[in-house]
């Protein structure tokens, strides 16, 4: 059997390595008896269809008949909703094209049992998402309500940052450096330098 295999990384976290996916992935095909036809690797979320370069292209293979199945280290690997799976599943149905999860190994659509339990996946996936971004959002409003700021702190509240500015300011007062070359040194906009020197006057 003709397989391709088929990895995602986040590009939110780039210590992520595509092979820590590919590798089982191939291991899996050869202790099969199976051939990898191909193997495609995307750096981007789910969600994000026009930078999944590579998930266009197995489609594409897809529609070709260069492969036989489609293997994925999970299914939130490859789908951003149900409504994505169920329409990604119809066109490889059409193409007589499996697809199979190796972290959930029962959900094997070459099957009607292992269909009906990808669909149940897809749904508890996309699920999992909604409650996980619901969570976060009633995190950061509730820090918002008792004052906590959320990420790093702005950059004129940096430790040290007063003394460079006083220093940065003379030299903006005395013409010995412009104010967009006060901000780059600062790591600050245009608009800050130009609104703490505004505060001085």
């Amino acid at each position: 059997m003709r397989v391709a295999v088929y990895a995602r990384v986040s590009t939110r976290d780039k210590d992520q390595n595509p092979e820590t996916q590919m590798e089982p992935l191939r291991a899996y095909v050869a202790a099969q008896g199976w051939q990898v036809a191909q193997e495609f690797v995307d750096r981007a979320p789910a969600g994000d269809q026009a930078a999944r370069k590579a998930w266009r292209q197995l489609l594409a293979g897809a529609a070709r008949r260069q492969f036989d199945l489609v293997l994925v280290w999970r299914i939130d690997r490859a789908f951003r909703s149900v409504l994505d799976a169920a329409n990604t599943l119809e066109q490889l149905r059409h193409w007589r094209i499996g697809i199979r999860s190796y972290s959930e190994p029962w959900l094997d659509t070459t099957s009607p049992f292992g269909e009906a339990l990808f669909h149940i996946t897809a749904a508890y996936a996309q699920l999992e998402r909604a409650v996980l971004a619901e969570r976060v959002k009633a995190g950061m409003d509730r820090a918002a309500r008792e004052g906590v700021r959320i990420g790093r702190p702005a950059a004129i509240d940096r430790k040290g940052f007063r003394r460079r500015w006083a220093e940065v300011s003379a030299r903006i007062h005395s013409g010995e450096t412009s104010r967009r070359a006060a901000a780059k040194e600062l790591g600050v906009g245009v608009a800050t330098v130009a609104r703490l020197l505004a505060a001085e006057a």
